[in-house]
């Protein structure tokens, strides 16, 4: 591996220092909602169906409502061969989901034209 020029190697030691605490207080309160696990009961049927609505193979998963469903926003531009390394993630991380018991959607955001 190539050598990481020193202040790129300062600058990421500065941004893990300075996030420790938010991170710790992050990661605390995931784990406190994935022991309080879900209730998907509670959502109204209109949030249920936007829940439902960009599932594939997994609904049934969601409907039982005591899984963990993971977020999976991406921002990747296909027209950009650039990215074309990372196409493939978001369907990597449901598969990682799904063999951890959750289920994971993708919403792919789309690049403005501004």
């Amino acid at each position: 591996m190539a050598n990481i020029h020193s202040e790129i190697t300062a600058v990421t030691d500065r941004i893990i220092e300075n996030s420790k605490v938010r991170r710790r207080e992050y990661l605390a309160l995931i784990e406190a909602e994935r022991e309080a696990g879900s209730d998907r009961s509670q959502l109204g049927c209109t949030n249920l169906a936007h829940a439902y609505a960009g599932t594939d193979d997994q609904r049934e998963e969601l409907k039982a409502g005591n899984r963990m469903n993971i977020g999976i926003v991406s921002a990747y531009n296909d027209m950009l061969s650039a990215h074309a390394v990372y196409y493939r993630y978001p369907e990597m991380i449901k598969l990682w989901a799904r063999e951890a018991g959750a289920t994971a959607q993708v919403r792919r955001r789309r690049a403005s034209n501004v």
